[in-house]
């Protein structure tokens, strides 16, 4: 340390004058620390130089040697004190701008005078000698009051510390640790000093405190600029979103004034907004073209303001002129829009939202690509919307015919992809949120029914599965002549919206298709069912009823109802008669509801409640054989019957290069969507079942070309081509009906799987990449309302 002394110290007071000038420049601190700050660094600086200098000229007996020792040894405890002095005042701003005073402490006022006394005394001493004296050769020697010397400084050191403990604790922690490091470390220093002579312990780390204090302070500067950045950015993100929100607010008020032009689009626009940034979440879009696609799609149907309003709300079909001028609404939005050139999306989203993905929309003509990508996605998001929506000519569409017609218009009216996300998205909608908001008359707990003649109301199904349901309910007789029957009454049906229909349009189109009816005298009528039994439990007292109804009175029923497989069972239940139906369905794929109904009666005060467990196939007494598709030839594996989406499946059958399928597939009679069909599954489970330990799926692949390209364990790319025998998907269902032979070719390399298969004009090719490292991949067949035979394995 004394051998490199010096060359510290120059390095010191080099980084120290470095520093002054950093301070000068720096417009983040404030003047008065600024102007302490660049005190303690000039001050550390020329302490260090005199320090330095009294070690060079001690001993040099020249006559300026003899000033330079006198005149370097004052200075260096001069400045020593004036350095705590400076640092005082440092710490009294510290205290009052940071630290929340709002006047000086006492402590650190009496510092001031400490110092003062300690400079007025180091000048008494070059007259006394009393802190230190000079011999003949020129050197320094300490005098007897030395330890007073070091004692002020101390005291002042003290003193210190404890205002930086009492008064600093609001300070930033940065500036904290920097004080508590100034006042300690030269403690430190001057304690070994008084025992190591000839070493400037206690001013070289003063001035290295010093450093750290500027370093320290730079901190705490660049931290509160990033505070003040990031306010900054606050604020601003907090103005863009207050802009956005004035502008989705205006825009939202703006289109449902539109959409209130017409009673069948309230609220069209907003639902077709949300489906359409959820397409372009999936389709992997940042949060900003999310937005811009939210946006587009509020305001795709503004130019509707320039179309007359008996136009849009008329409850027939338009003529060819009016239809004409509807279709200039895309041309009248984008005028609308263009003008709004911060955004000019929203103008590509109402020009060209009725684009076809084939060519034959309107108003360019645009095939493919050829049209914006945001307008593809409006264009998926809109129809899905218009197809679930009450319109004036019709009720909305089941959410599983909407699916079918996306399966059917991909590639034609829609982009093949975005088509893909809104099938993906219907899948996984299974409490059907994606819809029109509309009122029902389900029957809950809410339901009142008033029945004049028979079947003049009735209430939505009851969905029956093998859980039992109990509906209990009131029934009061509104009796208008003596002769009028009062009596509830069940209707058992199915249907693709789980409601009764009666005009032949909605027969067909929903699929309506009405098993029985049943009176809760013990009546029942079998229609659609291939049987009935009718069994009296507690055999009815007629009079009784007779009596109560014509009183007016109300009576308690009880229904109790359960499905397994082809077979329902029905439980009516009063005071007066208990009586047990059975009905045998047309086949196990057939769902059914009840629906409440009557004549001449009031049905209220509904409870709804189920039972926790399923029943087994034992419970219902078989009335009728079960029907079966699968008598026919088997072949290497059992025969399969699927019933309902993926509810039976073959075993899974290890894949190999170049391995063939060929196999039987049958809709069945009950099929009635696309996707009804025979399904290829390409899977992992220890036990080869589909459904098993350990399992992990890879492909899910459809007959009808469809498969979700995305999953937690694989990624797939399908391509699906219409052959030129393809004669539209009302042919292919028929021709599925009849049952197709069919051959699947699987092809494997390393994590590659390639499944290739053709029928009915449906050309089917799907790339499977797995993304975990496995030996065995494994094939089963399933599907959906399909009947599996003859399935034979090769290679």
């Amino acid at each position: 340390m004394r051998a490199h002394q010096l060359n510290i110290m120059i390095g010191c007071t080099a980084v120290c004058v470095i520093i002054a000038v950093f301070i000068c420049l720096n417009r983040a601190i404030g003047k008065k620390r600024k102007i302490n700050l660049f005190m303690l660094s000039i001050c550390a600086g020329f302490l260090l130089e005199f320090d330095r200098a009294a070690y060079r000229f001690r001993g040099v007996e020249t006559v300026s040697g003899y000033w330079w020792v006198r005149i370097s040894n004052f200075m260096v405890y001069a400045l020593s004190l004036y350095l705590l002095y400076a640092f005082n005042k440092y710490l009294m701003d510290l205290i009052v701008h940071e630290g929340g005073m709002d006047h000086i402490p006492r402590r650190l006022i009496f510092v001031r005078y400490l110092v003062i006394f300690g400079e007025l005394m180091l000048v008494l001493s070059q007259i006394t000698g009393f802190y230190y004296s000079f011999d003949e050769h020129n050197r320094y020697e300490r005098g007897p009051g030395f330890i007073l010397c070091y004692m002020v400084p101390l005291i002042v050191f003290v003193i210190l510390l404890t205002g930086v403990i009492k008064y600093t604790k609001k300070v930033n922690k940065y500036l904290r640790i920097s004080l508590f490091t100034f006042v300690l470390i030269p403690v430190l220093a001057s304690v070994i000093q008084l025992f190591s002579y000839g070493i400037s312990l206690t001013n070289i780390s003063l001035v290295l405190m010093v450093i750290v204090l500027y370093l320290f302070v730079l901190f705490d500067s660049n931290a509160a600029l990033e505070r003040a950045n990031a306010i900054e950015i606050s604020h601003l993100k907090e103005q863009q979103k207050n802009i956005l929100d004035l502008f989705e607010q205006t825009a939202t008020a703006f289109v449902g004034a539109i959409d209130a032009k017409d009673k069948y689009t309230k609220g069209h626009s907003q639902r077709v907004a949300k489906y359409a940034k959820t397409i372009a979440e999936f389709s992997g879009k940042n949060e900003e073209e999310c937005r811009n696609v939210y946006y587009a799609a509020l305001l795709h149907e503004v130019g509707k303001i320039g179309i007359s309003d008996s136009i849009l709300s008329k409850e027939t079909a338009l003529s060819e002129e009016e239809y004409a001028q509807l279709k200039q609404y895309p041309v009248i939005g984008r005028d609308i829009l263009s003008s709004i050139t911060a955004f000019p999306f929203l103008s590509e989203g109402a020009y060209y939202h009725h684009e076809r993905y084939d060519g034959t929309g309107y108003p360019e003509g645009l095939k493919g690509e050829e049209i914006p990508e945001l307008a593809r996605i409006i264009s998926v998001a809109d129809a899905y919307d218009t197809m679930t929506s009450q319109r004036s000519y019709r009720d909305p569409i089941p959410q599983q015919k909407v699916r079918e017609e996306f399966v059917k218009g991909m590639g034609t009216q829609f982009d093949p992809e975005f088509t893909k996300i809104m099938l993906h998205m219907i899948d996984l909608d299974s409490e059907y949120t994606m819809q029109e908001k509309v009122e029902i008359t389900e029957f809950t707990e809410q339901t009142e029914i008033e029945c004049e003649e028979y079947r003049s109301s009735v209430s939505e199904g009851v969905a029956l599965t093998p859980r039992i349901v109990k509906i209990g309910f009131t029934c009061t007789p509104k009796k208008s002549k003596p002769e009028d029957i009062c009596m509830p009454a069940l209707v058992i049906f199915d249907s693709l919206d789980s409601r009764v229909h009666t005009t032949l349009r909605e027969i067909d189109n929903l699929n309506f298709f009405e098993y029985a009816e049943m009176w809760f005298d013990g009546h029942a009528i079998c229609s659609g069912a291939r049987n009935l039994k009718s069994v009296v439990k507690v055999e009815p007292d007629m009079d009784a009823q007779k009596d109560i109804f014509d009183r007016q009175e109300s009576i308690d029923y009880e229904l109790q109802a359960v499905k397994y497989a082809d077979h329902a069972l029905f439980r009516l239940i009063s005071k007066y008669e208990t009586m047990e139906v059975i009905l045998a369905l047309p086949d196990n794929s057939r769902f059914a509801y009840v629906a409440f109904t009557g004549e001449h009666c009031h049905i209220g005060n509904v409870h709804i409640s189920y039972e926790e467990e399923e029943i087994d196939e034992n419970y219902i007494p078989r009335i009728a054989e079960e029907v079966s598709y699968i008598n026919r030839l088997q072949g290497d594996i059992p025969n399969i019957q699927v019933d309902g989406y993926r509810t039976n499946a073959t075993e899974g059958v290890e894949v190999k290069d170049g391995m063939e399928i060929y196999f039987h597939g049958m809709s069945l009679p009950t099929a009635r969507l696309v996707w009804h069909c025979p399904f290829i599954n390409l899977f992992y489970s220890d036990d080869k079942k589909p459904m098993g330990e350990n399992y992990h799926e890879y492909a899910l692949i459809r007959l009808d070309g469809e498969a979700w390209e995305e999953g937690e364990f694989s990624s797939n790319r399908m391509n699906m081509k219409k052959e030129a025998d393809f004669f539209g998907w009302e042919d292919w269902k028929e021709k599925a009906k009849e049952g197709i032979d069919a051959t699947v070719t699987l092809r494997r390399s390393g994590n590659h799987i390639t499944t290739i298969t053709r029928n009915n004009g449906i050309s089917v090719k799907n790339v499977t990449t797995i993304h975990e490292d496995v030996k065995n991949v494994y094939v089963s067949l399933t599907g959906d309302q399909v009947a599996l035979t003859d399935i034979r394995f090769r290679g």
